[in-house]
């Protein structure tokens, strides 16, 4: 039985601040998207590792990276996310 590891990142835009929770199959599924739409940079997601990725310092390791990640994104798209990455991060739920 594998264990399936959910990263818990917290998003602030202004004065709105939450948590979204995703493997990381969806993040790599959103960067997929992004790169193939909005041209982003193919490298910009963390690599998915395979050995030890359910070490407990590889996991936090991994979720910094995946919150700089987000936040990279949303400085990248600062006036309009686009439609995945917004679904993504749950702003349909928060902002108004």
């Amino acid at each position: 039985i594998s264990s399936v590891q959910v990263y818990i990142i917290q998003v602030s835009v202004g004065n709105h601040q939450w948590t979204v929770k995703h493997r990381y199959s969806d993040f790599h599924d959103l960067h997929e998207k992004l790169v193939s739409e909005k041209k982003i940079d193919k490298n910009l997601l963390p690599p998915k590792k395979i050995i030890g990725k359910n070490s407990r310092s590889l996991v936090e390791k991994r979720q910094k990276e995946l919150e700089v990640y987000l936040q990279t994104l949303l400085v990248k798209f600062p006036v309009t996310a686009p439609k995945v990455l917004s679904h993504f991060l749950h702003f349909h739920l928060y902002v108004s």
